[in-house]
């Protein structure tokens, strides 16, 4: 086999794809490490899933350059096709075959894997291996179609939005699904504008918006650069005026103040001082609370500090 050139399992160099109205993909570039789970996060329209589909040679780059276990489409196509797995955004399997036999014929593709039965005992699907696909549910659906990217015993796993759409109890199933797949030293690559699920799957992420890189590195570096703890959101009312936000910057531990659609967002040091201080400042103003949420600073506030919108604003 090729060993991944200079330790990476997969470098993105410039990368660009333009459409007739919408450029896509714009200069992208990310190295994935051997054995690691890289994210790519970003809204709807940010360019995740095209980046991924000419990673997965199913798409052509208008530019720039993919390198994938230290081979090229260009050169390596069908060595490559042996050694990567693929879990597309909406996989579309035939409704009338059964477990089984939907794993057995994608098991037929490959030169190598594991036994078509080691794969649906690994996905949890023994008491549907007989069941057609149509009568599935949807995270059942999703759990075959990991399968389906699992039986070729791929070297590189590209997983694009696995559980979106999914419930919990399903998204969890198929988290310690991809853990598994992990721990045996395989490499990642997965979308998702879940930021709960990168913070968990993933060791590195880079988050993407209108086609471009905007921060790149290890979720919990990428929170920290923030420089609070905590977030505060709060709605208020009672008064005539607007409310004067100005005084809540000056709040000790009070990095940062912004407010949308009637939402005031604090970025906070110490949240035992700041809402107190909070408090006292909306009664002094006349003004009382109508609505109040903290959490802990996660990916989904670096995305806001960053762009000013939500992941889910797309």
């Amino acid at each position: 086999m090729s060993s991944p050139a200079l330790g990476a399992a997969l470098r993105v160099s410039h990368l660009r794809k333009a459409y007739k109205d919408v450029i896509a993909v714009g200069d992208l570039s990310f190295e994935v490490r051997p054995g690691e789970c890289f994210g790519l996060l970003g809204p709807n329209g940010a360019g995740k899933t095209t980046a991924m589909e000419i990673c997965e040679g199913l798409t052509p780059a208008d530019s720039g350059d993919v390198e994938l276990l230290g081979m090229r489409w260009s050169a390596d196509a069908a060595e490559l096709r042996q050694r990567l797995g693929i879990q597309l955004q909406e996989t579309q399997l035939s409704e009338k075959l059964t477990v089984a036999e939907t794993i057995r014929l994608f098991r037929s593709f490959f030169r190598r894997g594991p036994d078509p039965s080691e794969v649906i005992a690994l996905v949890q699907l023994e008491e549907k291996r007989n069941s057609r696909v149509g009568n599935l549910s949807g995270g059942q659906k999703q759990r075959l179609a990991l399968a389906c990217a699992l039986v070729g015993d791929p070297d590189l796993l590209f997983l694009d939005e696995p559980t979106t759409g999914l419930d919990p109890q399903a998204r969890r199933q198929l988290w310690e699904l991809i853990e598994r797949f992990q721990s045996a030293g395989r490499t990642i690559l997965l979308t998702t504008h879940y930021m709960d699920e990168a913070e968990r799957l993933c060791g590195r992420v880079a988050i993407v918006d209108h086609g471009k890189t905007i921060a790149l590195g290890a979720p919990r570096e990428l929170i920290a650069s923030l420089g609070v703890e905590h977030l505060v959101e709060f709605a208020a009312g009672g008064v005539d005026r607007a409310l004067d936000r100005e005084p809540l910057g000056r709040i000790e531990g009070v990095r940062g103040v912004q407010a949308e659609d009637g939402v005031v967002r604090m970025q906070v040091t110490e949240l035992h001082r700041a809402v107190p201080a909070l408090l006292d400042e909306l009664a002094r103003q006349g003004a009382s609370l109508t609505e109040l949420r903290t959490h802990s600073a996660s990916l989904e506030d670096v995305f806001v500090a960053l762009t000013g919108r939500h992941l889910r604003d797309e």
